[in-house]
């Protein structure tokens, strides 16, 4: 076909089985797309095509010979840089290289390469991933492509994974998310996001934030696609088609979808609301019934993250003590203050937040007993132009601002996926976050995959980046 990179996840493994397509042919136009808006966008930290190109190599051979291949192969994938990759050196956004203990395959990168998959780079990082924006003064903030003429942030701290995937360069992108950082920066760059359930996955083998909240997973660009990268790798899977057609079957028609009164509401801008109220009327004209609720425990939870009692601060600090002793001075200003001031693991402070993450957690049920899943905005913000952000105080409130939907479903222990919504009086997207229960994850996805039949992928909703045609 022309364009083997407008296939879904599930329509290029089908053409490969079928042999109407390669395995390098898909991966060459990625790389294709990759040496034409590379240098613009600044997705990557360290690109690894050629490598990516053999594997493609291997993935045909095999199908050549009628060796079975697994269901990611052929996919150009890219993994942030907190993800040891074989081969490649690990930054995880700091000015230097990690030691070498972190440049082994991570158990997710494993198991992607393990369905076939083509990994062809790293992509940018928030340092330490400490930070929901998206800017790293060491290296390159990528270059959010829904504004072709002004350098606005592409959320983070995945900061390249999204803009990966707008560039075409890949067709999932491995992140994390402790508080949003693989949610966030979907929405800034109109793709789906998934935080998977905490503990659903390991996450060995990837930098940590937080051992409390951590949690990894990757972006696509539709809810289908995403789906199809969870069955192919969930160890409860291993078949994304017993997967999805399990997801199908999920009505939209009936299911309570219910809108909590919290604070993440009230200080949503008014135009992206605005465009989030549309998307929930068009689902509730096809079935849906959205009854409004209580949401003080969404407040709670992000009280108990970023106020006086953090716990990815603290749990990052240690990280560092313990096993890179000596780098805090070394990070940049942004990152070294917040740190500097972060509580001990034996402070009370840090110790009470972390009982309050608990019972938090253990009433989070609560929220469900009027509703399948919760709707709440994927950001509250249009995302702001990089050069207004050296200011450490806008910087705060800004990180603040995306971070806000998103660190109370990490602190209730939920499940959350950003899906897009439409696009802001700016024309930057919009993303509409479904939050299910924790360990509920394929009820997620499935209410996801009804709810985007309705809304439809971001190629018809959104459009084009203009800085990708």
């Amino acid at each position: 076909m022309s364009d083997p990179l407008a296939l879904s996840l599930p329509g290029l493994a089908a053409g490969l089985r079928e042999r109407s397509i390669s395995a390098v042919e898909v991966v060459s136009a990625a790389l294709a797309r990759h040496a034409r808006f590379g240098d613009r966008l600044r997705a990557y930290k360290l690109w690894d095509g050629d490598r990516a190109l053999a594997a493609a190599g291997e993935v045909d051979r095999a199908l050549a010979a009628g060796r079975p291949v697994g269901p990611l192969a052929g996919v150009p994938v890219s993994a942030k840089d907190l993800y040891g990759v074989d081969g490649l050196p690990t930054f995880a956004g700091t000015s230097k290289q990690l030691p070498e203990k972190w440049s082994h395959d991570a158990w997710l990168v494993a198991r992607i390469r393990a369905a076939g998959a083509c990994i062809v780079g790293k992509t940018h990082t928030v340092e330490l991933a400490f930070g929901g924006v998206g800017i790293n003064p060491h290296w390159e903030t990528p270059w959010n492509p829904w504004d072709a003429d002004t350098h606005r942030i592409p959320g983070g701290s995945s900061a390249g994974a999204g803009v990966s995937l707008c560039e075409g360069s890949a067709l999932l992108a491995l992140g994390s998310d402790t508080g949003g950082s693989i949610r966030v920066p979907a929405a800034l760059t109109g793709n789906v996001g998934m935080r998977t359930s905490l503990g659903r996955w390991p996450t060995a083998g990837v930098v940590p934030l937080s051992s409390t909240l951590d949690t990894v997973g990757a972006l696509a660009r539709t809810v289908e696609d995403t789906a199809w990268f969870f069955g192919s790798v969930d160890p409860k899977w291993g078949d994304p088609r017993a997967l999805l057609a399990q997801l199908e079957r999920t009505p939209l028609r009936g299911m309570r979808i219910a809108v909590p009164r919290c604070d993440i509401w009230e200080e949503c801008q008014a135009d992206i609301k605005d465009v989030l109220e549309v998307a929930l009327a068009d689902l509730e004209a096809h079935g849906a019934v959205l009854v409004e609720i209580d949401g003080n425990l969404l407040d709670d939870g992000f009280e108990v993250a970023l106020a006086q009692r953090p716990l990815a601060a603290t749990e990052l600090r240690a990280f560092l003590d313990r096993e890179l002793p000596g780098w805090l001075e070394q990070l940049a200003p942004i990152i070294r203050e917040r740190l500097s001031h972060a509580p001990r693991p034996d402070d009370p402070l840090y110790l009470d937040a972390l009982a309050r993450h608990r019972r938090l957690v253990a009433e989070a049920a609560a929220l469900f007993s009027r509703a399948d899943v919760l709707a709440l905005p994927a950001n509250i913000i249009t995302p702001p132009p990089v050069s207004e952000l050296g200011d450490l105080g806008l910087y705060a409130q800004v990180n603040r601002a995306v971070l806000r939907p998103h660190y109370p479903v990490s602190v209730l222990g939920l499940t959350g996926i950003s899906i897009p919504a439409g696009l802001d009086d700016a024309n930057l997207p919009v993303g509409l976050q479904l939050v299910g229960r924790g360990g509920h994850d394929e009820a997620l996805l499935g209410a996801a995959l009804a709810c985007e039949r309705v809304l439809g992928t971001a190629a018809v909703r959104l459009g084009v980046p203009p800085t990708a045609r």
